[in-house]
C-alpha cells in the first residue's frame, strides 16, 4: 500500500488539449504584439471600416509566420476558412450597416478558430469555432514563459519583465471588472466613468485595445501550433437504437407533415380567394400570421433530423433502406414548408414592405433549405457506422451559412430593403419614410431615387451623422463616402412629407 502511487484521473482538456511542453517562441511573441499595435493604431471597435480587414490580416501574416518558424504546415481545409474570416472581416470596408457587420464578426472570429484549430465533426466543429476566447485563458502562462525565456537571453531584461507584468494586471481588470460590472449596475456605471472604453479615440483607449486584442492574439498563435483534437470526441456515432425505435416516430412526424403540405398547395393554387374563404383573412394576413410558426418548425426539424441520424442503425442495408426513406422523406416535406415560408414571407413583403428582420429571416429560411438538400444528398451516399468518413455534411452547412452571409453582404441588403420598398411606393404610393432615415449609408443610392423633398428629408439625417462623425484613414468606408457625395436640397421642407 505504501509503495502505491496515485495517477490523476485525466481531465477532458488535458485528454484531447494538453498543454504544450514548450513556452512561447521568439517568433509568437512578436506576431501577438504586431496585433496588438495594430488593433490599438487602426481599429475602431465601434464602426466598420478598412481598420478590421487590416487587422485580419496582420494576424493572419502573424500566425503564418508562427507556423512556418514551427515547421507546421497549413490544410488546404484550414486555409479556405481563413480566407472566409478574412472575406468577413472586409465587408467593414465596402458596407457601414452595423447590423450586417455585427453579424460577420462572430462568424469570422468562428471561421478564424476552425482555420487555426480545425474540425470536422459537429463536436469538433463548435470545439474549433469557440476555441480561440478558451486558448486565450489557456496560452496565458504559456506566453509568460515565453517572456520570461526571452528575459533570461537578455541582459536587460527587467523592463521586459515589468511590462509583462502590467500587462497581466490589465488584463486582469479588464476580464474581472467587465464580470462585477455585469452583476452590479451601480458598479458598472462608476466603471465606466472611470475605466477607458475599447472604441476610445485617445491614449487609453488605444491601450484598451491593446491589452484586448493583443491577448486574443496569443490565443490565436496558441491555438495554431497547438490545436486540440476535438474531433475524437465525436468517433463511434453516440449509442444506436432499434429500427422500430426511431421508424414509427419519424412514420407519424411524416404523416403530419404530408397532411401539411397538401394543404399548402390548396392554398397556393386557390389564391387569396381560397384563403379569404377558408380562413377568413387576406393572404398577406395569413402569411404574416403563420411564417413565425414555420421558421420554428424548420429549425426543429433539423434538431430531429440530427439526432435521428446519430441514434439511427446502419448496420445492414434493411437499416440503410429505412433511414433513406423515412428521413429522406422527412427532408424533402420541409423543403416544401421552407417554401411556403418563403411564400409567405413574399406576400407579406407585398403588403406591408421589406425590413431587415424580415430579410434575414427569409435568408436563413434559404440556409435552411440548403442543408435539407445536404442531408437528402449525405442520404444517398449514406455508409455503414464502420466506413464512415463524416465531417462533410456538418463542415459544409457551416460553410453554405459563411457563404450566404458573404453574397448577402455583396448585395448590400440596406439598399435592396430601400430598393425594394421605394419600388412597392412607386407602385402604390405607400411607404415608411420614417423607416428609410433608419437605414446605414448604404442605402443612399436607392434612396436618391425618392422625389423631393423626401428624398432629402431621408438623406439629411443620415448624411448629417456621417458629417459629425467622421472618418480617418483607417475607418475608410466606401458606401459612407459615397453617401457623403450626394447633394442635398437645402429648400427641402420636412415637417410634413412622412
Amino acid at each position: 500500500m505504501h509503495g502505491t502511487v496515485l495517477v490523476p484521473r485525466p481531465t477532458f482538456f488535458s485528454r484531447y488539449w494538453p498543454r504544450p511542453d514548450t513556452p512561447a517562441s521568439g517568433a509568437a511573441i512578436v506576431a501577438a504584439v504586431a496585433v496588438a499595435v495594430t488593433a490599438g493604431a487602426a481599429l475602431t471597435v465601434s464602426r466598420p471600416g478598412l481598420g478590421w480587414l487590416l487587422l485580419g490580416l496582420v494576424a493572419a501574416a502573424g500566425t503564418t509566420f508562427v507556423l512556418r518558424a514551427e515547421g507546421v504546415r497549413l490544410s488546404r481545409r484550414r486555409i479556405v476558412w481563413g480566407l472566409a474570416a478574412l472575406a468577413l472581416l472586409g465587408v467593414g470596408t465596402i458596407r457601414s450597416a452595423g447590423w450586417l457587420f455585427a453579424l460577420c464578426v462572430p462568424v469570422a472570429l468562428a471561421c478564424g478558430g476552425l482555420a487555426l484549430g480545425g474540425g470536422r465533426t459537429t463536436r469538433g466543429l463548435f470545439a474549433g469555432a469557440a476555441a480561440v476566447p478558451f486558448a486565450t485563458m489557456r496560452s496565458l502562462f504559456w506566453w509568460l514563459e515565453g517572456v520570461d525565456r526571452l528575459r533570461k537571453r537578455n541582459e536587460g531584461g527587467r523592463p521586459v519583465r515589468l511590462l509583462a507584468a502590467v500587462g497581466v494586471g490589465i488584463a486582469l481588470l479588464v476580464v474581472f471588472g467587465a464580470l462585477f460590472a455585469s452583476a452590479d449596475p451601480s458598479f458598472a456605471r462608476i466603471l465606466g466613468q472611470v475605466m477607458p472604453s475599447v472604441e476610445g479615440a485617445g491614449f487609453l483607449g488605444a491601450v484598451a485595445r491593446v491589452v484586448i486584442f493583443g491577448w486574443g492574439a496569443i490565443g490565436a498563435v496558441y491555438l495554431a501550433t497547438r490545436p486540440p483534437t476535438f474531433d475524437r470526441v465525436a468517433e463511434g456515432g453516440g449509442t444506436p437504437v432499434r429500427r422500430l425505435e426511431w421508424l414509427v416516430p419519424i412514420v407519424l412526424l411524416d404523416l403530419l407533415f404530408a397532411a401539411f403540405v397538401a394543404v399548402q398547395f390548396r392554398n397556393w393554387f386557390g389564391g387569396d380567394e381560397y384563403v379569404r374563404e377558408t380562413a377568413g383573412l387576406t393572404y398577406a394576413e395569413y402569411a404574416r400570421g403563420g411564417f413565425w410558426q414555420l421558421t420554428v418548425v424548420t429549425v426543429l426539424t433539423l434538431g430531429v433530423l440530427a439526432v435521428a441520424a446519430r441514434k439511427a442503425p446502419r448496420c445492414d442495408g434493411g437499416d440503410r433502406a429505412a433511414m433513406r426513406t423515412g428521413l429522406g422523406l422527412l427532408a424533402g416535406l420541409a423543403l416544401v414548408v421552407v417554401a411556403s415560408a418563403l411564400a409567405r414571407m413574399a406576400a407579406y413583403e407585398d403588403a406591408y414592405g421589406l425590413t431587415r428582420l424580415r430579410l434575414l429571416v427569409a435568408a436563413c429560411e434559404v440556409w435552411f433549405g440548403l442543408i435539407f438538400l445536404l442531408v437528402l444528398a449525405n442520404g444517398v451516399r449514406l455508409r455503414p457506422l464502420g466506413r464512415r468518413k463524416g465531417g462533410w455534411l456538418q463542415a459544409t452547412a457551416f460553410g453554405t451559412g459563411v457563404a450566404l452571409l458573404l453574397v448577402l453582404s455583396v448585395l448590400n441588403p440596406d439598399r435592396m430593403i430601400a430598393d425594394r420598398n421605394i419600388d412597392r411606393f412607386q407602385a402604390t404610393g405607400k411607404i415608411d419614410a420614417t423607416y428609410l432615415e433608419t437605414l446605414s449609408p448604404d442605402a443612399a443610392p436607392a434612396i436618391d431615387r425618392l422625389p423631393e423633398p423626401m428624398r432629402t428629408c431621408a438623406l439629411r439625417e443620415i448624411v448629417r451623422q456621417l458629417r459629425a462623425d467622421g472618418d480617418t484613414w483607417s475607418e475608410y468606408n466606401r458606401s459612407r463616402r459615397a453617401a457623403l457625395a450626394l447633394p442635398l436640397n437645402p429648400r427641402a421642407v420636412c415637417s410634413n412629407y412622412h
